[in-house]
C-alpha cells in the first residue's frame, strides 16, 4: 500500500519546464529521498504534493485518492492526510500569532474547538515545554522555530510528511538534533516522508530508498544501500564524489568528479539524456535519445541511462583519470568569480 504514488508529474511555470514527468511511489511508513543540485526541481515536486502549486499534469494520489486537480472545497477533506515542514522556519510562522495558536491551526481548520491539550501533546513531542506555546515565534531559536513546524506539520497525524530541506536554515550545531527527532517521530508515529534536501549523509542515515533528480527529471532511484553502494547513472557517482567522508585519510585520497558547465536552463533543456552536456562518458546516442527508466538491481533499482546494462554494470566516472576526476583538472572563474 502507498501513501503517496506520482504518475508523470509535469509542473510548468509558462516556458520553464521546472520538473518534466516525474513517477514516484512511497510506501507507508517509509522514507524517500529526493536529491539532486539546486534547480533540479525538488521542492517543485515537493509542493505539488501538497497542492500549494496545481500541477500541470500527470497524477498525484494520496493513498489512492487523486488529489491533482480537486477543487479548495474538495481538497479539504484530504488535508489532514499530508503536511509539510518548508525549509525556512522563520518565513513559514506566521509573525502574529503565538506559538500555540501556531500549531493548533490544523485542528481549528478541521472544526476542533480545544486545542490546548493537543497543542501542548504535540510541542512535548518534539522537545519543547507547554509554555511555549505562549511565546512568539521571534521569541525562539532557529532550532526551536523549525520543531515549532514540526508540530504543526504532525499535529493532524498526516499518513505523509514532506520535508523540504529541514535543516539547510539551521546551524549545524542543531542539524543533528533536528534529524535525530525527525527519524525517532517517524518510527513512533510511522507515518510516510518524502526527505528533500542536499545533504546525502542525512539521506544516508535516514532514508528507506533514494531518488536522484537532474533538470526536472529523475535519473536513478532505488533502495539506500544501492544508491550508495552501487550507483549506476554518472550523475549520481558525481554527487556522491563530492559527499566529504568522515576519515580525513580517506577524503584526501579520493578524486571527486568535477562536471562541466553550469545546470542548463529548464526553460530549454538539451535534447536526448539532459545530463548529456555535462557527461563525461556522453555518447552520440545521449545527445539525441531520451533514454527510459529501466530496471536493473534488486529492491527495484531503476536508472535512465542508455550506458547502464540492464544487469546494473556501466561506466563509473569516480575512476577516470584527467580532466573528469582527479588533481589534474584545472577550473575557470566566470566574472562572478566562482568556479566553474
Amino acid at each position: 500500500m502507498y501513501a503517496l504514488e506520482l504518475e508523470d508529474l509535469v509542473m510548468h511555470f509558462g516556458p520553464v519546464r521546472a520538473v518534466d514527468g516525474v513517477s514516484l511511489r512511497i510506501r507507508k511508513g517509509s522514507v524517500v529521498a529526493l536529491v539532486g543540485e539546486s534547480g533540479s526541481g525538488k521542492s517543485t515536486v515537493g509542493r505539488s504534493i501538497v497542492r500549494l502549486l496545481e500541477p500541470t499534469g500527470g497524477t498525484v494520489r494520496l493513498a489512492d485518492a487523486d488529489i491533482t486537480h480537486l477543487s479548495r472545497r474538495r481538497l479539504r477533506p484530504h488535508r489532514r492526510d499530508v503536511s509539510i515542514v518548508f525549509q525556512d522556519p522563520a518565513g513559514s510562522l506566521d509573525p502574529r500569532l503565538s506559538v500555540g495558536d501556531i500549531v493548533g491551526e490544523p485542528l481549528r481548520l478541521m472544526r476542533q474547538r480545544d486545542t490546548t491539550g493537543p497543542v501542548a501533546e504535540a510541542l512535548r513531542r518534539v522537545g519543547l515545554r507547554p509554555e511555549v506555546a505562549q511565546r512568539s515565534p521571534h521569541e525562539l531559536s532557529g532550532g526551536q522555530r523549525q520543531r515549532v513546524s514540526i508540530a504543526r506539520a504532525l499535529i493532524s497525524s498526516p499518513a505523509l510528511l514532506v520535508a523540504d530541506e529541514p535543516t539547510s536554515a539551521l546551524d549545524v550545531s542543531v542539524q543533528a538534533s533536528v534529524l535525530n527527532l525527525l527519524a525517532d517521530l517517524q518510527r513512533d508515529l510511522g507515518f510516510a516522508c518524502l526527505f528533500i534536501t542536499h545533504d546525502l549523509s542525512a539521506v544516508e542515515y535516514l532514508a528507506d530508498e533514494v531518488a536522484v533528480m537532474y533538470l526536472g527529471q529523475l535519473v536513478e532511484q532505488g533502495p539506500r544501500e544501492r544508491i550508495f553502494g552501487v550507483p549506476a547513472h554518472p550523475y549520481t557517482q558525481a554527487l556522491l564524489s563530492a559527499a566529504p567522508v568522515p576519515n580525513p585519510v580517506a577524503q584526501r585520497a579520493r578524486q571527486p568528479v568535477l562536471l562541466g558547465d553550469d545546470l542548463p536552463s529548464p526553460i530549454d533543456p538539451p535534447p536526448g539524456c539532459r545530463f548529456h552536456t555535462r557527461c563525461p562518458v556522453a555518447v552520440e546516442k545521449c545527445r539525441t535519445v531520451v533514454p527510459e527508466a529501466r530496471v536493473i538491481g534488486e529492491g527495484g533499482h531503476q536508472v535512465a541511462c542508455h550506458l547502464v546494462s540492464d544487469d546494473g554494470t556501466g561506466p563509473d566516472v569516480r575512476e577516470r583519470p584527467g580532466r573528469w576526476g582527479g588533481e589534474s583538472i584545472q577550473t575557470q572563474s566566470n566574472e562572478t568569480g566562482v568556479a566553474r
